[in-house]
């Protein structure tokens, strides 16, 4: 059993799909393929069960997929932790990223990175069901940084940092009634249609969770799990009203930010193994990330 076949394995573990698994690892799906099977040979168990359209993990298959992945991730830190000898960062980092950042620029810090850094290799991934799945994936090593919005938990194993916390305020047009007040409760827009992130994303939940302080259910027909410029245009076009941080409603000149009596904060957490779990590389991105936050305020 060599690493290339349980890398290969895990590609297809990860993406359930042949086709995507030989795009992630550059191989043609035939090699893939072959090398999939060869092991199944070797080890004398299906991994995959082929008898549906959609692909799916044996119970072979999903035990083999927890000792895979430690078995891959302790490989890439052994590799990466000669970075001393060879004079120069190399490996991947496997990053967790969110639709929003807040006043963080992320894209520059990557540039950043990217530049100093030219023989690192970032995978960027982007979670459809909300950031706090990504804890689960620093936790098992399938990640190596992650940002992440309001978690609720916090597994063990997990260093989390705050790198960026700003005013969360209702956000509506200049003709809504509302739009002349200094600020307003929760309690007055009970009545509301709100424009939000899907449930299970870390605002989404920070709002819901305000609403049910104050005893209220809100409605919210429009769920955007995309950056605020489409929830701003719903917002423009009187479809409904929002929440966003103050540094994106400034990004819509036309619309009006209003405080809430009770603030609400939002914050952007940074997730990663502990010191000694973690990639020279993943370690020195997070240094940067941090630096970035510190420079742009972003504790606020």
């Amino acid at each position: 059993m060599e690493l290339r076949q349980l890398e290969y394995f895990m590609a297809v573990a990860d993406e359930m799909s042949f086709t995507r698994a030989a795009a992630r690892v550059h191989v043609v799906q035939s090699a893939l393929s072959t090398s999939i099977k060869k092991l199944e040979d070797e080890l004398a168990v299906q991994l995959f069960d082929r008898s549906r359209q959609r692909i799916r993990l044996t119970p072979a298959g999903e035990h083999l997929r927890e000792h895979a992945r430690q078995l891959l991730k302790a490989a890439r830190l052994a590799k990466d932790s000669l970075t001393d000898y060879r004079g120069h960062l190399t490996g991947t980092v496997e990053f967790g990223s969110l639709v929003t950042f807040g006043t963080l620029d992320v894209a520059k810090v990557l540039g950043d990175f990217h530049a100093a850094h030219p023989y690192v290799r970032i995978r960027l991934q982007l979670s459809q069901v909300g950031s706090s799945a990504y804890m689960t994936s620093i936790a098992d090593g399938s990640l190596d940084l992650a940002l992440v919005s309001a978690p609720h938990r916090i597994p063990a194993g997990i260093d989390t940092q705050v790198l960026v916390e700003e005013e969360m305020v209702f956000a509506c047009r200049a003709d809504h009634p509302l739009a002349g007040r200094p600020h307003v409760r929760v309690e007055d827009l009970a009545e509301e249609n709100l424009v939000g992130f899907p449930v299970g994303f870390g605002i989404r939940r920070l709002v819901d969770d305000a609403f049910g302080a104050a005893g209220i259910t809100p409605r919210t027909p429009y769920e955007v799990p995309a950056d605020y410029t489409v929830s701003a245009a719903l917002v423009r076009n009187g479809l409904g009203t929002s929440f966003m941080p103050v540094s994106e409603v400034a990004r819509f000149g036309d619309l009006v930010g209003i405080s809430l009596a009770e603030p609400l904060r939002w914050r952007i957490h940074l997730a990663r193994p502990l010191a000694d779990h973690i990639s020279p590389a993943a370690a020195r991105l997070a240094d940067m990330l941090c630096a970035a936050a510190g420079a742009a305020g972003g504790v606020r």
